[in-house]
């Protein structure tokens, strides 16, 4: 199950951006993943449970957002989003087809806990990072 290395190489990305943001704990981890990324959700989000276990992401929350595949045809030069077992155009019905999203697996944001320079400890405010 691969799902498992794609789990610590996230969680390696997340804790280097909690590092730069001085950030005392993650929130919550958004992950785009698209339906031909060869991930499975429900498999994804076990890994995760396990692989977080005493990192700065341990409480953290996934939320997996599911991308549309899109395609654009070769001989008509239609766009559109079509589902994963009809990969065609629906213009014109051609198969010469280039799959233009659905494969991704983007870390879209992290949600940290950051103190405040200079304040006490307890006082927090969260920074959601876009990247």
């Amino acid at each position: 199950m691969h799902e498992f290395s794609l789990c610590e190489a996230l969680l390696r990305q997340v804790e280097a951006i909690a590092a730069a943001h001085r950030a005392q704990r993650v929130t919550m981890i958004r992950l785009r993943v698209g339906p031909l990324a060869g991930v499975e959700a429900a498999l994804l989000e076990r890994a995760f449970t396990l692989t977080r276990a005493g990192g700065v992401a341990e409480a953290a929350e996934l939320v997996i957002v599911t991308a549309p595949i899109a395609i654009a045809c070769r001989a008509c030069g239609a766009t559109a989003e079509v589902a994963a077992n009809r990969l065609c155009c629906p213009a014109c019905g051609g198969i010469d087809v280039r799959v233009t999203a659905g494969e991704e697996l983007i870390l879209e944001s992290v949600e940290l806990d950051i103190a405040d320079d200079g304040a006490p400890a307890a006082a927090e405010r969260k920074a959601d990072c876009h990247v």
